[in-house]
């Protein structure tokens, strides 16, 4: 029997963990084991429910972090792909920085998912030096995935809720790209009926996917975006296409959840729909 444990592709995810509400790694493991993908989760907060609850338990996981990396080293554990998602401190970005530094080489993508905040805002937690300290962090990145709000903030770029020109979006995708990533798809862009997602390329053309807006936003919806983003990367999928499929898989994500009268609080139901979602 081999000690070999790198003999089938594995992303580290490095996220909060919401035992109800339907978001971060509950969401995304689930769904990058669906395309095939070893999922390791590294957790840096545990919730009873999401903050958008009333009330909610809250456990802050940096000082378990390093000790659990520390174990991942002595078992020589090599990735396929680092997928970050919401980071609650400096103190996290920087133990995330450190953890690509010593994980990433030639053959391995990292995927960041910058949640910094939304319509318009930064998220309360999120202070200045975290702004600036991400600014740093998307630097390490091959795969971007911010919304308008993530994207106006990295590049500085003022926000509006309306009117946005494709000019003006590849315009801040070419500012992030022009800071290391490769691939960038800034998501959630109001086009009237319509929400559009911006794909940006390196050395290709930009392409924008819109999808009908349906129902109103929940919980949820970006790590799973960016899961299928990330396993798909890992397993060669054209980039456009797995923006295309990660968007109509949310669609059908929120129409199930619309038919069963999931309250909102409570993200989508996607596991009514999780045997749609096809490993290419």
């Amino acid at each position: 029997m081999s000690d070999n444990h790198n003999h089938q592709k594995k992303i580290a995810l490095i996220n909060d963990m919401t035992g109800f509400g339907r978001c971060s790694i509950a969401v995304a493991l689930p769904v990058i084991s669906m395309l095939r993908v070893q999922c390791c989760p590294l957790p840096t907060s545990i919730f009873s429910n999401h903050t958008g609850f009333k009330s909610f338990y809250y456990q802050d996981y940096t000082d378990h972090m390093q000790p659990s990396i520390n174990e991942w080293k002595k078992l020589d554990l090599q990735f396929s792909g680092i997928c970050t998602g919401f980071l609650g401190s400096a103190r996290q970005i920087a133990i995330v920085s450190d953890f690509i530094r010593d994980f990433k080489c030639t053959d391995n993508l990292v995927i960041i998912d910058p949640v910094m905040g939304d319509y318009g805002r930064p998220y309360p937690t999120y202070t200045e030096e975290m702004c600036q300290n991400m600014k740093e962090l998307v630097k390490y990145a091959d795969i971007l995935t911010p919304n308008v709000t993530e994207a106006c903030i990295l590049t500085d770029t003022p926000y509006k809720d309306l009117g946005w020109h494709l000019s003006e979006i590849e315009a801040m995708a070419k500012e992030l790209a022009s800071h290391g990533p490769s691939r960038i798809v800034i998501t959630g862009i109001p086009q009237g009926q319509y929400v559009a997602n911006f794909c940006y390329e390196t050395g290709n053309s930009s392409k924008v996917l819109r999808t009908h807006r349906i129902g109103t936003s929940r919980s949820g919806t970006g790590d799973i975006f960016t899961a299928i983003i990330a396993a798909d990367a890992v397993n060669g999928v054209p980039f456009d296409r797995s923006v295309k499929k990660a968007s109509n898989f949310i669609k059908k994500c929120i129409q199930r959840s619309i038919e069963l009268d999931i309250p909102l609080t409570d993200g989508v139901c996607f596991e009514e729909v999780l045997h749609t979602l096809k490993y290419e």
